[in-house]
């Protein structure tokens, strides 16, 4: 499972995967169940937005290689989240690699749909 796995990593915090109906999510790592809950949430919300302004992007500027989305960051000071289709991580910002976490959510979730359904 790739939560476990990415939990592995050096200075991954958090992780967890969430329906795109948001009727569900699991998780793994140093949240509470109400902290995991409202990241789903989160997550689920910004990853539909995402697709949203690829697609009114794609409106005006067809081919220009922003579609289909493929994920979002959001880095503060002290930490960042990831997502890639519908999995999630938290990162400390002092001891992970965004990159390496990010290469290996590509990875793994290469073959996914790009459709919320």
């Amino acid at each position: 499972m790739l939560t476990a796995e990415l939990m592995r990593q050096p200075g991954v915090i958090a992780a967890g995967e969430y329906s795109y109906r948001g009727d569900r999510f699991s998780y793994k790592g140093e949240i509470d169940d109400e902290m995991a809950r409202m990241a789903s949430i989160m997550c689920r919300a910004t990853t539909m937005s995402e697709h949203m302004q690829v697609g009114m992007l794609e409106q005006f500027c067809p081919d220009c290689g922003s579609s289909p989305a493929n994920g979002w960051i959001v880095r503060g000071p002290m930490f960042t989240v990831c997502n890639v289709a519908n999995v999630f991580a938290f990162l400390d910002n002092q001891s992970a690699s965004l990159n390496d976490i990010m290469a290996l959510m590509h990875k793994r979730l290469a073959d996914e749909g790009t459709d919320l359904v």
